[in-house]
């Protein structure tokens, strides 16, 4: 006995056995996870009896439960048919519940914000209330699907994230050693057997304003007094987010080159991005020096989202809907119809991804020269009226 130390059973990567005497073993799987099995031998029969998961179950433990076992291995009794004649709670593993908020802790450093925790956290706490208590390793897929079918048809983006974060907290589970087997939250070949297709499902898409709509209420903007109305014009004229409009900084903005440069920070994709400015989007900028930033709100901070937001919806014609990031979807609804620009270049002036891993990594350029253009033509319609 005792041939393993805690630090050999700690550093274990390699999948295999690893022998700690008397029957005792530590089993490294492909994945990484690790359990404790007993191998034994009774009536000429060969058998394995899985003790736990490491580290819910220290080397000490596994020990002790080893010894229980041999106990009823000389007795003449098998341990795994007795363990079996009775209802076994598995004290070593966390309710789902507890397994989601052990995965959030380890994941957060790697997220961007705290906003991101947040819509993780709410998502599997009001979704997933059902399975909360329920031991990780006892999570099947009636238990998913009781999740998910309220709200698969109803609510298809919220279901399709929910579905996505059940599917990871199970991965993180099965990689801890405390559940093995499939994943029951897996879409292909699992649940796209019984729910719809997601993208035959109403996609909830921002709602947008018909691009031959912008310029009247592009003019419209110019009536309206504030900071406010001044960032929605520019937002319209740069195709930019509400974020990266609203906490612009002047050191961002290179008035000579005519270019805005939005920090990997505020930028979806985490990378920088540079806008080409044009004149019109120029003149908002200049009638903006005198202040702190491009666009303050009242307090000289930067805006807040619902300025924004408030604004459009005050403006909003009986019966017609639209939301500030719908203006992005007027800017490319545009540029595919009534131009000749490529489509590269419109989804660039998104700053969209485009193109697989390999045509990006030959393709490095941001097509600052040709997305200029196609800025210069959106400006000339948008202040058309």
């Amino acid at each position: 006995m005792a041939k393993l130390t805690v630090a050999e059973v700690r550093a274990a990567r390699t999948p295999g056995r690893y022998s700690d005497g008397a029957g005792l073993y530590l089993r490294v799987r492909t994945n990484g996870a690790k359990q404790w099995i007993f191998l034994f031998s009774l009536a000429k029969r060969r058998r394995e009896m899985v003790l736990g998961a490491f580290p819910a179950m220290s080397l000490a433990e596994a020990r002790r439960a080893v010894e229980a076992a041999r106990s009823k291995v000389r007795e003449g009794v098998d341990p795994i048919d007795e363990r079996g004649t009775a209802p076994q709670v598995n004290l070593s593993c966390p309710t789902f519940g507890k397994a989601a908020e052990t995965y959030i802790e380890a994941m957060e450093s790697s997220w961007r914000n705290a906003k991101h925790r947040a819509q993780w956290s709410m998502t599997l706490e009001k979704y997933a209330a059902k399975i909360a208590a329920t031991p990780v390793d006892q999570v099947d897929s009636d238990a998913v699907l009781g999740c998910l079918s309220p709200i698969w048809t109803s609510k298809p983006e919220t279901a399709s994230r929910l579905r996505g974060r059940i599917e990871r907290v199970l991965d993180y589970a099965t990689v801890r050693g405390w559940r093995s087997g499939d994943n029951p939250a897996v879409w292909r070949g699992r649940l796209s057997m019984v729910l719809p297709q997601p993208a035959k499902l109403t996609r909830g898409h921002h709602a947008a304003m018909a691009w031959r709509q912008v310029p009247g209420f592009f003019a419209h903007l110019d009536t309206i007094p504030g900071s406010a109305a001044r960032a929605l014009s520019f937002l319209i004229l740069t195709a930019a987010r509400s974020g990266e409009v609203r906490k612009m900084s002047w050191a961002e903005v290179d008035f000579d080159a005519a270019i805005w440069t939005v920090p990997p920070e505020r930028m979806k994709a985490s990378r920088p991005h540079r806008v080409p400015l044009t004149d019109p989007a120029i003149a908002i900028l200049e009638g903006q020096k005198k202040l702190p930033i491009p666009f303050p709100g009242a307090r000289l901070g930067p805006l807040s989202d619902m300025a924004l937001t408030q604004l459009v919806r005050r403006r909003q014609p009986q019966g017609e809907r639209f939301t500030v990031h719908g203006f992005r979807s007027s800017f490319r609804d545009w540029a595919g119809d009534e131009t000749d620009h490529p489509r590269e270049v419109a989804e660039a002036a998104l700053a969209h991804v485009v193109g697989d891993a390999s045509e990006r990594a030959y393709r490095r350029a941001d097509a600052l020269a040709k997305r200029r253009l196609l800025m210069e033509d959106w400006a000339a319609f948008v202040c058309s009226t």
